[in-house]
């Protein structure tokens, strides 16, 4: 893979710095698609709600096996929309791992649904069935929804959470913002649960230039649902059915980039799992492992003494960030009940290191010996 610039400078030596993440290596290497995509709408003189978008959601519902997709603003915009649904709103509470970064959170309380935290495996860092009941039984009360996270790229039992939630009447969301591609045994993650949403921000394995998100399920009345919350509730052009509408609409250039690079994400997901794999090979610190059937969003390690290796890199231009430093029930916004300690312990031991599929090798040479000689 050839060298694309990187701008940042390490004055510790004359390597540049190696970024967590760099989209704009994406961008740079995707510029015929882009202005391909580009132009495929300019000439369309569509820009918003156009043959692109359902052209994406053609193409997204296939590639996840559901019926439907429905494209709207953002990540966020995608989960709030999900969740009102399948029926989410106040009083109705919403169940989510710990240490899933707030997103589902904020989206549930947009919906003035309250938020209960469910602690993590030890080892997987994802909600389970054993970690749900625990809350459930804790809490004393029953979700309405679950949010499920594919955390990092790794795939969540989500069949097993399911087969637990569906006969007590609880609706399973799938969040593969960090794993669209991925599979659960021979099944698209997305295609699991009751519904199931995505993301487009740029660092996502599959990620536009600006931002997006999609809702997918096969049923077709959270479709039609979704469809009308994410233009102001239109039952009908300029008739207001709903109140919980909003504007959230996926541009015409995005939708359009967006599908170029589906095309490609099976290459570009075999690269982030190569790179993932040299550090398996050079330390046995990575929370996830490729054979799993990992997608590899985020390479992340675990540490006794995160600070020191988090030295220990920086000093070798390697740049580190950590997903997510706050456990989500320890915001200055909850009023923590329960100790989670495992989602706890966590987020002291985490830390990401480098990984983007336009990553050279030897920038992962350079990453992979660091992680050799912690």
């Amino acid at each position: 893979m050839a060298d694309l610039p990187n701008s940042v400078s390490n004055p510790a030596n004359s390597a540049p710095v190696i970024r967590v993440s760099d989209p704009a290596r994406a961008a740079i290497a995707d510029q015929k698609i882009i202005a391909s995509a580009f132009q495929r709408v300019l000439s369309s003189g569509w820009f918003i709600l156009g043959p692109e978008n359902e052209a994406l959601e053609q193409e997204l519902a296939t590639a996840a096996s559901v019926a439907y997709a429905v494209v709207v603003g953002s990540g966020t915009a995608a989960l709030e929309i999900a969740l009102a649904a399948v029926g989410v709103g106040a009083g109705r509470p919403v169940y989510t791992a710990a240490n899933a970064g707030g997103y589902a959170a904020a989206a549930a309380r947009s919906l003035g649904a309250p938020v209960v935290f469910v602690d993590v495996d030890p080892d997987s860092l994802l909600m389970t069935t054993d970690t749900l009941q625990e809350a459930v039984t804790a809490e004393g009360i029953s979700p309405a929804a679950v949010v499920v996270t594919h955390l990092f790229g790794a795939s969540a039992d989500v069949a097993a959470l399911v087969d637990w939630c569906r006969p007590r009447g609880i609706m399973v969301i799938e969040d593969t913002a960090q794993a669209f591609g991925g599979m659960l045994a021979d099944r698209p993650l997305g295609s699991i649960g009751d519904v199931a949403i995505t993301s487009f921000y740029p660092t996502k394995n599959l990620g536009a230039i600006g931002d997006g998100g999609a809702i997918l399920t096969s049923q077709p009345e959270v479709a039609a649902k979704a469809r009308q919350l994410r233009q102001y509730g239109w039952e009908q052009k300029y008739v207001v059915t709903d109140p919980r509408g909003r504007n959230s609409r996926m541009d015409e250039f995005q939708a359009a980039v967006v599908r170029e690079r589906l095309a490609l994400l099976p290459t570009l997901t075999a690269r982030r799992r190569a790179v993932h794999q040299a550090y398996e090979d050079a330390t046995d610190a990575m929370v996830n492992r490729v054979a799993s059937g990992f997608v590899a969003h985020l390479a992340v390690l675990r540490s006794g003494d995160r600070a020191a290796v988090r030295e220990h890199l920086q000093g070798k231009g390697i740049s580190t960030d950590v997903h997510y430093p706050v456990p989500d029930h320890l915001q200055p916004i909850e009023r923590p009940r329960r100790v989670l300690v495992h989602a706890e312990r966590a987020a002291a031991e985490i830390l990401t290191v480098p990984l983007f599929p336009h990553m050279t090798d030897e920038e992962v040479d350079r990453v992979a010996t660091a992680l050799r000689s912690l």
